[in-house]
């Protein structure tokens, strides 16, 4: 089984039903529920994708999408270790670097899957696109 860590802009892409993002998203959520796959997503996520979602659905759906979420995926915790490392990184989006310190974090963590590749540049793990990512799991 893979182990994959998911940066919050495909969680939304899943969620939010964006096109052209979201079939590809919904793919790898799929594998997670066909236990093909294991998906990490950091807690600091839940609080991002709230707030978008909430712009246009009503609380309580996307407080039932979350949980929902939370069933077929592992919360990672961002702990005082991974915010002093994100701070003190040289990434240019700070919420990036939570993400890629929270994956780190994870051991036997396979790879980080983002829409933004190029802010994951000096990963040390693997960063894949969902293109990307299905292609490794087919």
């Amino acid at each position: 089984m893979r182990h994959i860590f998911m940066d919050t802009n495909v969680v939304i892409d899943f969620l939010a039903g964006r096109e052209p993002f979201a079939t590809d998203a919904a793919r790898l959520f799929n594998f997670a529920v066909e236990g093909k796959v294991k998906i990490y997503i950091s807690a600091v996520s839940y609080n991002n994708i709230y707030y978008v979602l909430r712009q246009s659905a009503p609380g309580t759906v996307v407080i039932k999408l979350l949980e929902g979420l939370a069933d077929i995926t592992q919360i990672t915790d961002v702990t005082g270790a991974v915010i002093r490392q994100s701070l003190g990184s040289d990434f240019k989006d700070y919420e990036d670097a939570v993400q890629y310190y929270c994956a780190l974090a994870i051991p036997g963590v396979d790879f980080i899957v983002t829409r933004n590749t190029k802010d994951f540049k000096k990963s040390a793990l693997p960063v894949m696109s969902p293109v990307e990512a299905l292609s490794s799991l087919v």
